[in-house]
C-alpha cells in the first residue's frame, strides 16, 4: 500500500512530567510501529500534540500560584525531551500555544461545524464553586461516575471510560477547595452525537475494535448516544469563536481531537487512508467516538485501527532506603532508553492493569547483560582473537547452522508479524528477539568447544561468520524497540541502520571488514 499511513499518540496533558505509565502507555509502542514501517518503506506519519489548555494545567497552576502558560510552557519542554531521551521520534508534535495557524484552524473547524449545525447550544446544569466563584469542568470538578460509580473528573471516567456532562456527576466538589459545588444552569455549546448513529455503528463494524473499545462503543449505542459539551465558562483554552459565547473556551477533548487532524492534514486535501490511534483506556471515547465524528462531519472516511492499553499499577520495589523512581527522566538516566523500552514493551498492560516494579526493571537491564550483550561480546572477542578484528573470509556455517538457519528465517516472518498493525504485538516481538539471541548464543557456545581441539581457521571462520549474520540481522529486526543500541551495532559492524525486518536482513558484513565493537555494553548501559 503506498498511501501514507497515519499514527497518532493521545496528547499528554502538560501538568507535569512524563511518567514511566505514559511510556508503558501509548507513546513507546506507536514509536515501535513507525519505526518499522519506515525501515519497510512505508509512507508514515506519526503525530501527537501536548495537551496544555487541559484544565489540569490550570488546576496546577491555581496550586502552585502560577500562570497557566508558564506551567505548560515548563512541562511540555520537559515532555519533548523526555520523549526524545526514550528514542520516540514524531514527525510532529504540535504547540497548541505557538503552532502557527493552529489556533485559527481549529477555531475554523469550530465554527464550520456549528455553522453545518454539527454543534449547537444546550442549557444544563452545570457544577459551581461558590468559595472560588469558578464553573467546574474537567479537572476543577471530581465526583463519582453517574455510570459506574467510580472516582472521577468532569467530561470523562477514566475508569470505564464513558463521557459525563459535567452536571451528571455524583456528590461534585471543587478540585481546589474541596467545597461541595452547586448546580446552576449553564448555556454552552454540544455536539450530539445521535445523528451520527448509522455511521459511527459503520465505522465501529468496519474498525475491528479490541474487545474494550467494543464494549463501550455498544454500551454507549444501547443507553442512547449522548450530547458532548464542547465549550465551558472559562478563562484558559481556545476561545469559542463568534460573539453570543464569549468568555467560553473550547472543550480540551473536542480541541486534543481536532490537533491529531490539524497535524494530519490541515489542508484537507490530502487525507491517510488508514490510521492507527494509540490511547490509553480512559481516553478511548476521544478516539473511537469523538474522533471519528469529526472526521465524518467533514465527508471523509477512513479506515481506523485502535491500539488501547490499560493501566500500569505502580508497586514498591526499589532500591533499599529510597522511594522507586516513576518519572520517565529519572528512569532513563538510570537506566538508558533500551532498557526501558524493552521492558515497558514486554509489561505492556493490554488486558488488564500490569504491575511495575523497580526490581523488575533492574533485572531486565541484567537479562541484557547476560544474554544480548554477553553473546556479543564473546563474538566480537572471537573475530578480534581468530581474524585481527576482520570479518573472516569464509561462508557461514558450523555444527547446526542449517537448522538454525532455517529457524531464523521463519523468525523473521513471525518478527514482521508480531510488529505488522493489524497483529501489531510488541511483547511477542520481544520474546522473539529473545529467542534469537539465545539460539544464536547456543550455537557459538557448541561450536567453541571445537576451537580447543587441532582446529584450523577454516573451522573456526564459518561459525563466525554465521554468528556475524545472526548479529547482522538483529541490529535491523530489534531497531523498533531498542533502536539506541540496534544503531550502535550496525555501526560496530559497519553496515547501515534501519534496514527492513526480515530474512534479508540476514547478512555479515563483507569479508575483510574490520569491526568497531562500543567500549561498553552494545545493548543498554
Amino acid at each position: 500500500m503506498s498511501s501514507r499511513l497515519w499514527i497518532t499518540a493521545t496528547p499528554p496533558a502538560s501538568h507535569g512530567e512524563l511518567h514511566v505509565g505514559h511510556l508503558a502507555g501509548p507513546y513507546v509502542a506507536a514509536d515501535v510501529l513507525s519505526r518499522y514501517l519506515r525501515a519497510d518503506g512505508r509512507s508514515v506519519l506519526f503525530v501527537t500534540g501536548t495537551s496544555d489548555h487541559n484544565s489540569s494545567v490550570e488546576l496546577r497552576a491555581l496550586r502552585d500560584g502560577r500562570k497557566p502558560q508558564e506551567v505548560a510552557e515548563g512541562y511540555r519542554q520537559a515532555i519533548c525531551a523526555d520523549l526524545l531521551r526514550a528514542g520516540v521520534e514524531f514527525d510532529l508534535i504540535t504547540d497548541p500555544r505557538s503552532s502557527a495557524g493552529y489556533r485559527r484552524w481549529v477555531q475554523d473547524l469550530f465554527s464550520r461545524l456549528r455553522a453545518d449545525g454539527v454543534i449547537a447550544a444546550r442549557t444544563r446544569l452545570m457544577p459551581y464553586c461558590e468559595p472560588c466563584e469558578r464553573w467546574l469542568y474537567g479537572a476543577h470538578a471530581t465526583g463519582d461516575c453517574p455510570h459506574c460509580g467510580q472516582p472521577c473528573r468532569a467530561g470523562v471516567c477514566h475508569a470505564c471510560a464513558r463521557p459525563n456532562d459535567s452536571g451528571e456527576l455524583l456528590s461534585p466538589r471543587c478540585s481546589l477547595c474541596g467545597t461541595a459545588a452547586v448546580l446552576r444552569r449553564c448555556r454552552r455549546l454540544y455536539l450530539p452525537l445521535e445523528p451520527f448513529r448509522d455511521r459511527l455503528a459503520d465505522h465501529w463494524r468496519s474498525s475491528g475494535l479490541p474487545p474494550r473499545v467494543a464494549a463501550l462503543c455498544e454500551g454507549l449505542a444501547e443507553d442512547g448516544l449522548p450530547d458532548i459539551a464542547v465549550c465551558h465558562p472559562a478563562e484558559w483554552g481556545l476561545p469559542v469563536p463568534g460573539d453570543d459565547f464569549g468568555g467560553h473556551r473550547i472543550d480540551v477533548c473536542f480541541e486534543d481531537v481536532a490537533m491529531h487532524l490539524y497535524g494530519c492534514w490541515p489542508d484537507h486535501r490530502a487525507a491517510p487512508e488508514e490510521t492507527v490511534h494509540f490511547c490509553g483506556a480512559g481516553h478511548v471515547f476521544c478516539q473511537a467516538v469523538l474522533l471519528p465524528v469529526l472526521v465524518l462531519a467533514q465527508g471523509v472516511k477512513l479506515r481506523h485501527s485502535f491500539r488501547v492499553n490499560e493501566t500500569l499499577r505502580f508497586e514498591e520495589g526499589g532500591p533499599a532506603g529510597r522511594r522507586p523512581a516513576l518519572w520517565a527522566l529519572d528512569l532513563l538516566t538510570e537506566f538508558g532508553s533500551d532498557t526501558l523500552r524493552r521492558h515497558v514493551l514486554q509489561c505492556r498492560p493490554t488486558d488488564g492493569a500490569a504491575p511495575f516494579r523497580h526490581s523488575d526493571l533492574e533485572r531486565t537491564r541484567q537479562w541484557l547483560d547476560s544474554t544480548w550483550n554477553d553473546w556479543l561480546g564473546r563474538l566480537f572477542t572471537a573475530v578480534r582473537e581468530e581474524s585481527a578484528g576482520l570479518v573472516p573470509d569464509a561462508a557461514s556455517g558450523g555444527a547446526g547452522w542449517d537448522i538454525l538457519h532455517d529457524r531464523l528465517i521463519r523468525t523473521a516472518g513471525e518478527l514482521r508479524e508480531a510488529y505488522d498493525p493489524r497483529s501489531f504485538d510488541p511483547r511477542r516481538a520481544v520474546a522473539l528477539l529473545d529467542e534469537v539471541v539465545r539460539s544464536a548464543d547456543d550455537f557459538g557456545h557448541a561450536n567453541g568447544y571445537r576451537w580447543h581441539g587441532p582446529v584450523g581457521p577454516d573451522r573456526r571462520g564459518p561459525a563466525i561468520v554465521a554468528q556475524l549474520r545472526v548479529a547482522g540481522a538483529l541490529a535491523a529486526w530489534a531497531r523498533p524497540v531498542m533502536p539506541e543500541g540496534a544503531d550502535r551495532l550496525a555501526s560496530a559492524l559497519g553496515l547501515p541502520a534501519g534496514r527492513a525486518v526480515g530474512p534479508e536482513a540476514l547478512t555479515a558484513p563483507a569479508a575483510g571488514t574490520r569491526l568497531s565493537p562500543p567500549s561498553g555494553p552494545v545493548f543498554g548501559f
